[in-house]
């Protein structure tokens, strides 16, 4: 009496086989959970900036950021990396900045100095010379003071959430300049040097 109807049957196996590998029509997964996403750096750069602020063609520019330090403890040993026009600055390579940046402040970070327009990278045809600071690496630091009185820096993790970029667009007024040759005019006499390197050409008349 309790005995299903054989023609239920093969339904119901059905079902417990798409419930099994979680492909019943209709059904949506409610385990589903979302990757955590990253923490913000407790380090950021504020402001870029260039000096001269409108240079030219072939102009030394001074580097400086401003990097905010959101955490409670110091930071340092600073890593960065630096494009001018979209090209990297070697010099950053394998370079590292270990200037303190307090707790909760702003703290200005000289970097290298840098040419608009150098051998191997001339001034852009539009005139745009983007820079782009990023700041791919730096540590908490634990300050502590010797029974000297010595300040002393204990290196701890790295700090999470880096690189941090930021970008500062400049504008040249002028262009890279050419060299050409110097060429005489059209009507200018042919006149040869002597072997002094005067001209050997007619005297001018006296009158």
């Amino acid at each position: 009496m309790n005995e299903q109807p054989r023609a239920r049957r093969p339904f119901i196996l059905a079902l417990a086989l798409l419930a099994t590998f979680g492909v019943i029509p209709g059904a949506t997964a409610q385990n589903t959970e979302e990757a955590p996403k990253a923490a913000p750096s407790p380090l950021t750069i504020e402001a870029i900036e260039v000096t001269p602020a409108k240079p030219d063609v072939d102009t030394l520019c001074q580097l400086k950021v401003r990097l905010r330090n959101h955490g409670e403890r110091p930071i340092s040993g600073l890593g960065f990396t630096v494009t001018v026009a979209g090209q990297p600055l070697t010099v950053y390579k394998n370079q590292l900045f270990y200037q303190l940046l307090p707790a909760g402040e702003v703290t200005e970070v000289a970097l290298f100095n840098f040419w608009t327009t150098e051998t191997g990278r001339p001034a852009p045809k539009d005139g745009k010379l983007p820079v782009v600071v990023s700041l791919t690496e730096a540590t908490w630091i634990d300050l502590s003071t010797d029974k000297e009185g010595v300040e002393v820096w204990k290196i701890l993790e790295p700090i999470p959430g880096l690189p941090v970029d930021k970008n500062l667009p400049i504008s040249l007024p002028g262009k890279a300049p050419t060299a050409t040759p110097a060429t005489a005019p059209d009507n200018a006499p042919d006149i040869a040097p002597d072997a002094e390197g005067k001209p050997s050409g007619p005297p001018a008349d006296p009158s």
